[in-house]
């Protein structure tokens, strides 16, 4: 079985975040690591070269695939802000219907151009539910 690719990392989330080169992407990058580490009360950690994650799982498939992996994260794409809300939308679509302009994938992405183009107190809320989502879903 392969090793999964991004995996949590000793590098500086300070010093990637601080790498981004626009300035606006850079201060919502930010205010997204600041909500999100206030939600999960774990401190940032980098997976894989460009992700900022919290916490984390232990997830094991059917298949028998075992792996560990953020409880939320973000990561600055070129084409928008990718917000990893791990416990998905299917129960969200209120929330989702007042949050602003954004896109969703079918599995866990969250897809913003900038923080000033959703409301962010439904942004913490999307948030806040994945994690207690996710977290009464780990095996003790």
């Amino acid at each position: 079985m392969s090793e999964l690719k991004t995996r949590v990392n000793n590098a500086s989330v300070k010093d990637f975040l601080n790498s981004i080169e626009n300035e606006q992407i850079r201060k919502d990058c930010f205010e997204i690591s600041k909500m999100m580490e206030g939600i999960t009360k774990a401190k940032p950690k980098m997976w894989g070269a460009s992700i900022v994650g919290f916490g984390s799982y232990h997830y094991i498939y059917k298949s028998g695939r075992e792996g560990d992996w953020m409880l939320t994260g973000f990561s600055p794409r070129k084409q928008n802000l990718t917000l990893y809300l791990m416990g998905g939308f299917s129960s969200e679509k209120i929330l989702l219907e007042k949050l602003g302009k954004h896109k969703t994938s079918a599995g866990s992405c969250l897809y913003i151009k900038k923080l000033d183009d959703v409301d962010k107190k439904v942004l913490k809320e999307l948030v806040a539910t994945s994690v207690i989502k996710m977290r009464s879903q780990v095996k003790k």
